[in-house]
């Protein structure tokens, strides 16, 4: 196509970018390697101080005149649309309206759906978030070409809500996006924390839908049989509602906040083992992050981005517990951070699956999906 792509990545203004933002940034990082392919960025006004952190990607920022919850506003409304491209992509069902790119045609919509949580669990989801969902669902629905969703999963449950199986593509994303790690920045933040070298880690940002009151209740129920008394370190933004982390410190769970990424690849490295165990879960990250980093992982069956490791021949890669049972989840933290030779395995088995997972061969995929429908 001679017009760009051009990609709405209008997340990477939020005050917590989430999941969405890390695809978003990593989407970017391997067009960037890839190369070739003329791409344009459309984002609302940048309103810090300084240069335009979106341009650090060397590609041109279509930067509207309106702030971040005017112009989504807007696109919601139909309003400011994306003109001259010869493809939009969002990067969430916050998507643009679009305009022809030449008299004689329109320019294509792509749109990514990371999840249909809050059908799955309304309970953690507010009625705001609901029914924005369900109206940017049913919008893009009527008008996106095609869509990308992360795994088989949030295919199937797009194709359930009305989409036509041809028009979805599933892309998972990368997971080599981590520098390397900051092992004395990781250290300076334990001992401000009061953490000693042995702790169990889970990274997430704090919402109901990240399950974190179940993940502490495991975490009490397992902590005596632990042979030492290791703490749970969570890591992770605010997010919205009940975190459920409310005794953090009282029950040895330690509330890190947001960390930098080389800090987190150091965290990663040094624990016992890692935990993430959300009730609903499009693909899931942060369990691939610490597979790259060599830590055991328990994972909850809800999280798509790990269910290829299981099969005949291959390393077991995470132990997977169902969400909503708190003494399964206890029982694999104990066996994950306190038998070596199953730790072992499930190392090696983790650093195999995430191996082929590079954002270099998910932007290559998005470009390949965006020439079909283009």
């Amino acid at each position: 196509m001679s017009d760009p792509v051009v990609v709405a990545a209008e997340q990477l203004r939020r005050r917590v970018p989430g999941g969405v933002g890390r695809y978003a940034l990593g989407l970017l990082r391997g067009l960037r390697e890839l190369g070739g392919q003329p791409v344009e960025l459309v984002a609302s006004r940048h309103l810090g101080a300084g240069p335009d952190p979106l341009a650090a990607w060397g590609f041109p920022v279509r930067a509207s005149v309106l702030p971040a919850p005017l112009l989504t506003a807007a696109w919601d409304r139909g309003l400011a649309p994306v003109r001259r491209a010869g493809l939009v992509h969002s990067v969430s069902l916050a998507a643009p309206p679009v305009r022809p790119a030449h008299p004689r045609g329109g320019a294509a919509l792509v749109v990514t759906v990371h999840d249909l949580a809050w059908r799955a669990y309304p309970e953690a989801t507010t009625a705001r978030g609901r029914r924005w969902h369900e109206t940017a669902l049913r919008r893009a629905l009527e008008k996106a070409d095609a869509f990308v969703v992360p795994s088989d999963v949030v295919a199937d449950a797009l194709v359930a809500a009305g989409a036509d199986r041809a028009r979805v593509r599933a892309i998972a994303h990368g997971v080599d996006h981590l520098p390397v790690a900051d092992t004395a920045g990781a250290g300076r933040l334990l001992r401000h924390l009061g953490v000693a070298e042995g702790y169990l880690l889970s990274v997430a940002t704090l919402e109901p839908r990240k399950n974190l009151r179940r993940l502490v209740a495991a975490f009490e129920l397992a902590r005596p049989s632990l042979p030492e008394a290791w703490p749970l370190l969570v890591v992770g933004p605010r997010g919205w509602g009940d975190a459920g982390l409310e005794h953090a410190g009282r029950a040895g769970v330690v509330a890190a906040g947001p960390v930098d990424d080389g800090v987190l690849a150091g965290l990663y490295a040094r624990a016992r083992a890692f935990a993430y165990v959300p009730l609903d879960e499009g693909f899931g990250i942060p369990p691939l992050e610490a597979m790259a980093c060599g830590a055991p992982v328990v994972v909850s069956t809800t999280v798509p981005s790990t269910a290829s490791g299981e099969g005949a021949g291959m390393l077991e890669a995470a132990l997977r517990v169902r969400p909503t049972t708190v003494e399964g989840i206890a029982d694999a933290l104990v066996r994950a951070s306190s038998d070596e030779p199953l730790r072992a395995s499930l190392v090696a088995g983790g650093r195999a699956l995430v191996a082929p997972l590079t954002w270099r061969a998910s932007a290559r995929a998005h470009v390949e999906w965006w020439e079909h429908v283009g």
